[in-house]
């Protein structure tokens, strides 16, 4: 799609000038006055501030221990106070934070690398090694994400900080030029892609990033501009080929913001640089459908429909979200991103733990227009009931609750094993609940990923069987998946048995989820088995997870158990019995970001061939 676009492009690419610089007085100053208040407030939260050295022990922390966090929270720091400290001085332009500024920018040039350790290594899934070789740079997620943080302060800063030594500009440009251009270009990342293996969010966050570092500060001659250009857009096409037509991320929201959204950010660089050329492709279904996911998957207010790695609290939307939904016409988008910006208050305003400069420059120069299209535009946009069948994701919703189920296989990006899993939202709120993952580790990315709980099925809403879990992969998966929409039902129905091993036995596990419109969320589960397992009691066993944020109170109920969730609402299993209540404590750092308390895990002993959940 992008390298046949590009093949029609025979003009010298134009200079990137997307926002202004410094030097346009009249532009910085008519930025709204909150927005300037602000961010020379958070400036000089960091006049003086010490940046901190990263030395090789805590790099190395990684490789010994697994920890990643003792190097990375250093790395980042850094850079939210150089984005900080170079708003403030534009908005300002009195010199005042200028010192900080190049103190910064020296701080950064001196690592020894911009790679985290986390991702030292020159070939996809092999060992990391314990320290950098600062003569062969590695261009990862975050080496790239520097670049275009140096690449924007050089964009918008250049004549203020020649006045004061034309060294410093020469220096980012030597860095730039040794760790970004020359590896671009002479060397072949995994994330680059070849046509054979599988792409991800890197793909596309990392051509962004690359494309900003290198066409912000008009790096590489003639040549090598072409060069990158038509390198980017085949990538891109990688990129994309993950996809399916319906545009569905199976990284899940929180990966949206690395990955459909850097989708849109390369476009606006190449139509920028090539005069308009990618323009049309807006108009593709897929890149149209591929912007909306972040709307569709939205459940209300911070909360989205997770699955995989990704938290249930995936961050408030804004301005590029708003741009994108501009750029496709998507209306009902741009009405909930301008809301949910407005929602996220300062954090929206002032993106002050966003690494990357550009985000957060764009965002300067997009809040006035973001903040008049919600005035007027107050009336609350209408969330779709959607199905995603290359991913096989379905979401329903009623007045009153909202209904997400995973069809699909154990094979997706970041993947958990939940296939066949689903969680419920009532009010908005969280009734039946995907866990996320905990703070990443050595162990998140290694062959002992799946001892993790939080990737295992028995901690999903999901059954396990003659003790067995799901395994990962691909052969894992749901079949005879099948969606039905009306305005009365939308239901989903599958068999989950391909996802367990042949070692449980079972000839079948047919499960629907269905939200009967403002009546009730019925999951019926049907299963058999191929040939007698035995379990403790001598025949097989099905016991089923069920995910609760808020207390489980048990309460009698006919032919099963019944539980009140907290004051939220009423969870009704036939054909089971209660085996245990587990609370599980919520320390990990990543986990409390969306969960303010312990969470609950019912275990239910299914008593026949089936069991119906009603969810009120």
């Amino acid at each position: 799609m992008f390298s046949e676009t590009v093949q029609n492009f025979r003009q010298d690419l134009s200079a990137f000038a997307p926002y202004p610089a410094i030097s346009d007085r009249t532009a910085w100053n008519s930025l709204p006055e909150d927005w300037k208040a602000e961010t020379i407030r958070l400036g000089e939260q960091y006049l003086g501030w010490p940046y901190p050295a990263l030395n090789a022990t805590e790099f190395m922390d990684f490789v010994k221990t697994g920890c990643r966090t003792r190097y990375e929270d250093k790395l980042f720091a850094k850079r939210h106070a150089l984005n900080a400290l170079v708003l403030a001085e534009c908005t300002e332009n009195k010199g005042r934070f200028l010192d900080d500024i190049i103190n910064g920018i020296f701080s950064v040039c001196e690592e020894s690398a911009w790679q985290l350790p986390a991702h030292n290594s020159y070939l996809r899934d092999t060992p990391q090694l314990p320290l950098p070789d600062a003569t062969a740079p590695i261009l990862d997620l975050f080496a790239c994400e520097t670049g275009a943080v140096l690449g924007t302060v050089y964009y918008l800063m250049r004549d203020v900080l020649d006045a004061v030594s034309p060294f410093i500009t020469k220096r980012i440009r030597h860095e730039l030029e040794h760790r970004i251009l020359t590896p671009y270009l002479r060397k072949h990342f995994w994330w680059m892609g070849n046509g054979k293996e599988p792409m991800n969010n890197w793909t596309i966050w990392c051509t962004q990033n690359v494309l900003l570092s290198l066409f912000l500060t008009g790096l590489g001659d003639k040549r090598q501009r072409t060069e990158i250009l038509r390198k980017s857009c085949q990538s891109t096409d990688y990129f994309l080929a993950e996809y399916g037509d319906d545009g569905c991320c199976d990284e899940g929201a929180q990966y949206y913001r690395h990955a459909g959204l850097c989708l849109f950010q390369v476009t606006e660089i190449l139509n920028e640089i090539t005069d308009g050329c990618f323009s049309s492709l807006y108009e593709n279904n897929k890149i149209r459908n591929i912007a909306s996911y972040i709307w569709n998957v939205h459940i209300d207010g911070k909360y989205y429909a997770n699955f995989a790695d990704c938290s249930p609290v995936a961050g408030r939307a804004g301005t590029r979200e708003f741009l994108f939904a501009r750029r496709t016409e998507n209306e009902n988008m741009m009405r909930f991103a301008a809301q949910d910006f407005h929602a996220g208050g300062l954090d929206s305003l002032l993106l002050p733990t966003e690494n990357n400069l550009y985000y957060r420059l764009q965002n300067a120069f997009t809040v006035s227009r973001i903040q008049e299209y919600r005035l007027a535009h107050p009336e609350a946009a209408k969330h779709p009931d959607i199905f995603y069948p290359s991913v096989g994701l379905f979401l329903a919703r009623d007045a009153s609750l909202t209904l997400a189920a995973k069809a699909g296989d154990n094979a997706d990006s970041h993947n958990h094993n939940d296939t066949g899993s689903f969680t419920v939202y009532k009010q908005g709120q969280p009734l039946l609940i995907d866990v996320g993952v905990e703070s990443y580790t050595k162990k998140t990315f290694s062959p002992q990923r799946y001892e993790i709980w939080t990737m295992q099925s028995a901690y999903h809403n999901l059954p396990t069987v003659n003790g067995l879990m799901q395994q990962d992969g691909e052969n894992y998966c749901a079949a005879e998946v099948s969606c039905h929409m009306s305005d009365t039902l939308c239901e989903l129905t599958m068999d989950i048995s391909g996802a367990y091993p042949k070692e449980a036995g079972l000839s079948r596990y047919l499960r629907r989820a269905a939200l009967l419109k403002n009546k009730e969320i019925m999951i019926h589960d049907r299963f058999a088995f191929a040939a007698a397992k035995a379990g403790e009691s001598g025949s097989p066993s099905v016991i089923l997870s069920l995910m609760t944020y808020e207390k489980p109170v048990p309460q009698p109920s006919g032919n099963g158990i019944g539980f009140q969730i907290g004051t939220l609402g009423t969870v009704t299993a036939e054909y089971a019995e209660l085996t245990e209540i587990q609370e599980i404590p919520v320390t990990d750092p990543r986990l409390q970001t969306a969960w303010k308390h312990n969470l609950y895990r019912i275990l239910l002993r299914l008593t026949g061939t089936e069991t119906i959940l009603h969810i009120h």
